[in-house]
């Protein structure tokens, strides 16, 4: 009971710091104007004009947090924020979101395993909650229903493992397409951006070191008992 209460504060922890460091980049360099004077969705749209691609919409939604390329329905979604802000970190997150789009067009590998396993991830997302409920009143035995949870971690953590190298290239790509273009100077709006990106880079690295962790907790007492 120790160790999960401890492996649940650390993984508290280490989301709370990642999200800490995401709101303080973008806070900061969203008060740094561009040079180009662009806004975010002006540079979406320049960056996939320049890679050929012509049937991605750019469209901007009421939230904060919320940018993310869709693959299915074409959309490159942009927060509010920085659909219409010309700051760093608008033009940073606009162009790491363009960089998911030119994935997509190029057939990215790590991209097309991760859109593979959504529909995994969404089937054994519940089992975490569900099954030690079930288990908690004797409806499965207790080695099945550490095996089932032992199971949706290992799928969630698969997830968050494919997950690394499609954020980090689409955030090396972002900060290349920004400097050689000119939209983004050298300098502080290239540290800028190299920062934000950075942060949130973090938060995917959290996401399944948290995933692993608690993956391991429910495989080490079955791998333990096996051999007994």
């Amino acid at each position: 009971m120790f160790s999960w209460i401890l492996l649940l504060i650390g993984t508290f922890a280490l989301s709370f710091i990642a999200m800490a460091r995401v709101k303080s980049a973008i806070s900061k360099y969203s008060q740094v104007p561009a040079a180009s004077g662009l806004s975010g969705a002006e540079a979406a749209r320049r960056i996939l004009s320049m890679a050929g691609i012509d049937h991605v919409e750019v469209v901007c939604h009421n939230g904060l947090m919320g940018d993310h390329y869709d693959p299915m329905n074409k959309r490159l979604v942009l927060s509010e924020e920085n659909f219409h802000g010309r700051s760093v970190a608008a033009l940073g997150i606009a162009a790491h979101e363009a960089g998911h789009a030119v994935q997509d067009k190029v057939a990215y590998g790590p991209l097309k395993w991760r859109m593979a396993s959504v529909g995994m991830v969404n089937l054994v997302s519940p089992m975490i909650y569900i099954v030690p409920i079930v288990a908690m009143f004797g409806l499965i035995a207790p080695k099945t229903a550490l095996t089932a949870v032992a199971i949706a971690f290992g799928v969630m953590m698969l997830f968050q493992l494919v997950t690394l190298p499609v954020e980090f290239d689409a955030s090396k790509r972002a900060k290349v397409i920004l400097g050689r273009t000119g939209m983004i100077a050298a300098g502080e709006e290239a540290t800028g951006v190299e920062k934000v990106l950075n942060a949130a880079a973090f938060t995917y690295v959290a996401a399944f070191v948290s995933s692993l962790g608690w993956f391991l907790y429910y495989l080490l007492p079955l791998i333990g008992a096996s051999r007994d």
